[in-house]
């Protein structure tokens, strides 16, 4: 992180800070609290930081989102979220790899918008996320070279997690060269149904993943279904 963008941060953090308005905060998975004996050490690992002030009991749509992203930015290592417990309305500030500073004010704000790096949902792979969205804006006839080059991304994956997740990309990825688009809507209404049915915790974890890859193949091809 560059020294302006250091710099933007601290600014605000002391200001709001030095007001007296810091308290105490619910834990929040994927991110952290910064207070001024850690700042410094976070802040300048990271290409990208999201830090959020924000009230102690914060609640609503803004606070939701948040969580979303905080939970997806575990998988973004250039990504640090974090959040300074306050007792002043909601701010969000965004310091980007450019060097561009945002903050933002109040209750508009749409955080997963100001976010521009890959945050993909437990059980995605961000390479496997791009083939989809290069796969479902192609030619027909495209689709059977793309489907091969998934097959051969697949093979230099290391994580067992990640493994596992190719193949569903792939097998999802070959019925749509079979059937079509269509495919999608129809297996998601499929896994849904599995996922309420009598499971173990762990198939329905597998069947979150599943949901969650084929969210990313609904996201690129919307507008057809």
């Amino acid at each position: 992180m560059s020294a302006a963008m250091k710099m933007a941060l601290q600014a605000l953090y002391f200001l709001i800070v030095s007001l007296g308005y810091f308290v105490s905060a619910e834990f929040i998975q994927g991110s952290v609290s910064l207070n001024s004996g850690v700042f410094d050490k976070v802040v300048e690992k990271h290409k990208a930081v999201l830090v959020k002030f924000d009230e102690m009991h914060a609640f609503g749509n803004k606070q939701d989102a948040f969580k979303e992203v905080a939970r997806a930015s575990i998988q973004q290592p250039e990504l640090l979220v974090a959040e300074v417990p306050v007792s002043v309305l909601f701010i969000l500030s965004l310091v980007s790899v450019s060097g561009d500073s945002v903050v933002y004010l109040g209750d508009s704000v749409d955080i997963l918008s100001l976010v521009y790096l890959w945050l993909g949902r437990t059980g995605c792979v961000e390479e496997f996320d791009k083939l989809v969205k290069e796969f479902l804006g192609s030619a027909k006839d495209e689709r059977a070279a793309l489907l091969a080059k998934a097959e051969q991304a697949a093979q230099w994956l290391t994580q067992e997690g990640d493994r596992a997740s190719a193949e569903v990309y792939i097998k999802t990825l070959r019925k749509v060269v079979e059937k079509g688009d269509s495919f999608i809507k129809n297996e998601v209404s499929r896994v849904e149904k599995l996922r309420t049915g009598k499971i173990t915790d762990k198939k329905k974890d597998e069947l979150n993943n599943r949901l969650n890859i084929l969210a990313t193949f609904q996201a690129n091809i919307k507008d057809e279904l």
